[in-house]
C-alpha cells in the first residue's frame, strides 16, 4: 500500500492501467461493455486505452525501462 504513494509506484500503476485498458480494448465484447463510456471512472479507462493504442511503442519502451528499474534498480 505504501508503494502507491511513491513516484515509482505511481508510474508502475499508470503503466499497468494503460496496458490493461489497451488490451481490453482489443476484446470486442469488453470494448462495447467497459470502454464505451467516456465520462467518469470508465472514461479514465477509455482514455487510458486510447493512449495505450496510439502510443504503443512509447508505452512498451516505458514498461521495459520500468521493469528493469524495479528488478535491478531497487
Amino acid at each position: 500500500l505504501l508503494a502507491v504513494y511513491s513516484l515509482d509506484g505511481l508510474l508502475v500503476f499508470g503503466l499497468l492501467l494503460v496496458c490493461t485498458c489497451a488490451y481490453l480494448r482489443k476484446v470486442p465484447r469488453l470494448r462495447a461493455w467497459l470502454l464505451s463510456e467516456r465520462r467518469g471512472v470508465w472514461g479514465v479507462c477509455h482514455k487510458a486505452a486510447v493512449i495505450g493504442t496510439r502510443l504503443h511503442v512509447a508505452v512498451a519502451v516505458s514498461c521495459l525501462f520500468m521493469a528493469f528499474y524495479v528488478l535491478v534498480g531497487k
